[in-house]
């Protein structure tokens, strides 16, 4: 092709580009619902409202976000149990606000096998939730470290855990960590099925949990050190809060990248609510790593 057409075309080309200027648009508030029961423990309740993806965002707004003055009721299909509103400082001046069972109320706590109902009214709207603890049938049969692989002289371990799944699909569950006494805190990657090791004895390295609120350092992702007092919260959920969880962590992941697909994480709350209420059938196991 001669070059002075490659020129016309190029100026024609461009003369047909249009440009194109995105007004994203300010959505109403919704409610946000973070709700969990594990056996052996009373029912937590976390409200806030939504805010705007292209929002900035400040201490201060999160604070406001919290709902306050909402009804709240679990249930257990025996017992039906409102809850309290809680108020927890951090630090500067700011709190965490929840809702969880009062001082002197029947004990409301989390059983294998049974389910939970939800029952939530604030600002003249319901919003109503189901969840199931599992009875914990897949569980870990032991945990140990070892020194980080291809590296030489250094206090990073990883850890190890060798699990059983029982026979059957549907066997789904969530982990965290925590080190010494800090908080425990998922993993990047938390939940898995069972599609592959179905009915299978298997070793698997845990990754350690992650602060979204903190920088991710990848240098140290994923590793211990020596010294510390390692525990693993191992946990059988339900299906959907699996979906839940699985679509949550995959938009987490993708954020940023143009090539990733998009992802809608589906709740199990009523009513157009974000978030979910959670059943969950927990096992704990620790080691002491030495130094």
């Amino acid at each position: 092709m001669k070059p002075y057409i490659v020129i016309v075309l190029a100026v024609f080309f461009l003369a047909c580009e249009k440009g194109i200027t995105i007004q994203p648009e300010n959505q109403p508030a919704k409610l946000v619902v973070e709700a969990q029961i594990e056996n052996g423990q009373p029912p937590i309740v976390q409200l806030s409202n939504s805010l705007n993806f292209f929002s900035l965002i400040t201490r201060a707004m999160l604070q406001g976000s919290f709902v306050h003055d909402a009804a709240v009721t679990v249930s257990n299909g025996t017992l039906s149990q409102p809850l309290i509103e809680y108020k927890v400082p951090i630090d500067s001046g700011y709190f965490v606000y929840y809702y969880g069972l009062p001082a002197g109320a029947p004990l409301l706590l989390g059983e294998e096998g049974k389910t939970y109902k939800l029952d939530i009214r604030v600002g003249g709207a319901v919003y109503t939730s189901s969840t199931t603890i599992p009875v914990l049938a897949k569980t870990i049969d032991s945990l140990w470290w070892k020194p980080a692989p291809r590296v030489e002289d250094t206090p990073r371990v990883t850890l190890m855990v060798k699990v059983t799944d029982p026979p059957g699909y549907g066997n789904y569950i969530r982990y965290f960590t925590r080190v010494n006494r800090d908080p425990f805190f998922p993993g990047a990657s938390s939940v898995f099925d069972d599609q592959i090791v179905d009915g299978t004895t298997y070793e698997i390295q845990v990754d350690r949990g992650i602060n979204r609120n903190d920088t991710l350092d990848e240098k140290e992702y994923g590793f211990f050190r020596r010294g510390d007092t390692a525990t693993v919260k191992f946990a059988n959920i339900d299906k959907v809060s699996f979906e839940f969880w699985r679509g949550l962590e995959y938009s987490y992941q993708s954020v940023g990248n143009p090539f990733s697909t998009p992802t809608r994480v589906v709740g199990n709350i009523s009513n157009g609510a974000l978030g979910a209420f959670c059943g969950y059938a927990v096992q704990y196991k620790t080691v002491i790593i030495p130094k």
